[in-house]
This record gives structure tokens, C-alpha cells and sequence, in this order.
């Protein structure tokens, strides 16, 4: 009989991996109607109401204000930041492959935070794991390349950059204050932090863009639900259970994966070289990930009760 709690170990990490992918898609859909910030603020907002809506059903427990203000800054620089700085690029011109590849430096970007605050230790065989993982990413990304044009500028790099540093600051960040903390609450003070910064940038940069149409409305539902939702209580756990080296080394494969979904969805090219390099990929996170089977079932066991 198969172990459920092996079955979990499998799974969390890999359905993270497809919803988070997702998002890619859903931006897609949703920026030719809304300006980055805008956007995101109003998705903030309605994933924070709806948890308050349901924290009678699932059962929340308070984590105190010092908790609350750690979970607030984890999101402004996990959400405001790093989806502000994505998009944003994204926006104003960068190609969608070059600031693929700047956020592929994540998972190395983290592995050294996490050494250098939380004292995590990542092995030699780790970080060969990354480098493999990274130049797969740059693989699959490599037909996108030749798109780079005027919109790669000072100003565009940079916000790209300054997300990744965020994201990488916001896990380690999460996982040194308030990973034991109650998921819900967390995420609700999450989402407020990341929420008010959003719309502090929405209303000092934007013009409030937000033509209301199918696919705005569509992206917002699925980014509220499946992204903001599952996608961020998914990565949650896993933050909560391993070395966040680790579990940064699982966005590698999110590129590799929009790929796929772009291909069936938008009918974008998908050659033997990307396939490659999705291969490549897989191959580095396997490494980058890999821990002896006794020490990852306790973990998912915890994350799965």
C-alpha cells in the first residue's frame, strides 16, 4: 500500500510548481487592461477579504502584533514587490524571456541568503544542483531572447532585479520570524502589507487604469483563488517544513512549465532545444532538492496533517 505521506512529498511540491506557473498566464490575460500596481492592489484586497470571510471556517489563531508586523513585511516584499517589479518591467518593455532569466537567479539569490542569516548549509551537490537548474532555465528561455530590444533599460533591469532580491529576502525572511505561525493568519497579514504598499505605488505611478472585461475578470478570479490562494498556502508549508534553499530551487521549473502552458493555451513554439532544457532543468531541481527519505517524510508528514 502506497505511503500517503510519501504520496505528499510528491505532490505539494509539484502542484505548487503548476499553479504558481499559472500566474504567468493569468498575468497575460490581465495586464493589457490594468496597470501593474492597480492590478495588484485590488487583487491584494479581495484575497484579503475573502480570507477574513473564512477564517470562521478555517479556524485561524492569532499570532500577536510582532508576528503580525514580520508576516506584513514578508508580503510587501514577497507580493508588493516582487509581483510589482515583475510586472512593472514586464510593462514597460522588457521582454518576458530576458526577465524570465533574471528571476531564474531566485533560487541561487536565496540559497545564499539563507546561509548568510538562518545559517542553513547547502552542499556542494546543491549548488551544482542551482547552476544546472539556471543554465536549464536559460535554455528554455533562449528563443525568447531574440526579442530583446528598447525595452531593456536601466530602469527595467533594475525593477527586475530589485524583485528578485525581494523574493529571495521575503522567504528567508518568512522563514526566520513567523514559519511556525498560523498559515492563515499569516497570509491575511501577508496580503495586508503587500496590499497598502501596492496601493501607495498604484497612486504614486499610475492613472488607475482598469477596463473591467472577460479576461481581466477571469485573470482576477483565478489569481485571487488558485495564486493568491492555494498556490500562496502551498508555498507556505513547504517554506515551513524545509531549508528555503530547497524549496527556492522549485521556481526553476515554473519557466519550463508556463512554457507547456503557453504552448496549449497560445500556441507559442515549443523546439527540441526548450525541451531540452526543461529536461536540464528538472534535472538541476532533483539535485538541488534531494535529501535522504527519512528526513523528508517527517516533514511532509507534519505539513500534511
Amino acid at each position: 500500500m502506497a505511503d500517503p505521506m510519501r504520496n505528499s512529498a510528491r505532490v505539494i511540491p509539484a502542484l505548487f510548481v503548476v499553479l504558481w506557473a499559472t500566474g504567468f498566464i493569468g498575468a497575460r490575460y490581465a495586464m493589457p487592461w490594468a496597470e501593474p500596481f492597480t492590478f495588484l492592489w485590488v487583487r491584494f484586497g479581495l484575497t484579503f477579504v475573502l480570507l477574513l470571510l473564512l477564517i470562521p471556517v478555517l479556524g485561524a489563531r492569532a499570532i500577536g502584533w510582532r508576528n503580525s508586523m514580520h508576516a506584513a513585511i514578508a508580503g510587501i516584499l514577497m507580493h508588493a514587490v516582487y509581483l510589482g517589479g515583475v510586472f512593472w518591467s514586464v510593462k514597460h518593455g522588457l521582454p518576458a524571456g530576458f526577465a524570465g532569466l533574471i528571476v531564474g537567479l531566485q533560487p541561487m539569490l536565496t540559497a545564499l541568503m539563507a546561509g548568510a542569516f538562518i545559517g542553513e548549509t547547502v552542499t556542494r551537490k546543491h549548488w551544482l544542483g542551482l547552476v544546472v537548474g539556471l543554465v536549464g532555465v536559460a535554455v528554455v528561455l533562449s528563443p525568447k531572447f531574440s526579442a530583446i530590444g528598447g525595452g531593456v533599460s536601466v530602469a527595467t533591469v533594475s525593477a527586475a532585479v530589485l524583485a528578485v532580491i525581494a523574493m529571495s529576502a521575503g522567504t528567508v525572511w518568512q522563514k526566520h520570524f513567523v514559519s511556525r505561525s498560523d498559515l492563515v493568519t499569516v497570509t491575511l497579514c501577508q496580503y495586508a502589507g503587500g496590499g497598502l504598499v501596492a496601493l501607495a505605488l498604484a497612486m504614486l505611478f499610475e492613472q488607475g487604469e482598469f477596463v473591467v472585461n472577460g479576461e481581466l475578470v477571469f485573470a482576477m478570479v483565478w489569481l485571487v483563488l488558485v495564486l493568491s490562494l492555494g498556490a500562496i498556502f502551498l508555498l507556505m508549508i513547504l517554506i515551513r517544513e524545509g531549508e528555503v534553499a530547497r524549496v527556492a530551487s522549485l521556481f526553476y521549473l515554473v519557466p519550463a512549465v508556463t512554457a507547456l502552458m503557453a504552448w496549449l493555451l497560445f500556441g507559442e513554439t515549443l523546439n527540441l532545444v526548450q525541451i531540452a532544457g526543461m529536461a536540464l532543468t528538472t534535472f538541476g531541481v532533483a539535485l538541488a532538492t534531494r535529501r535522504a527519505p527519512a528526513q523528508a517524510s517527517p516533514a511532509i508528514a507534519r505539513a500534511s496533517r
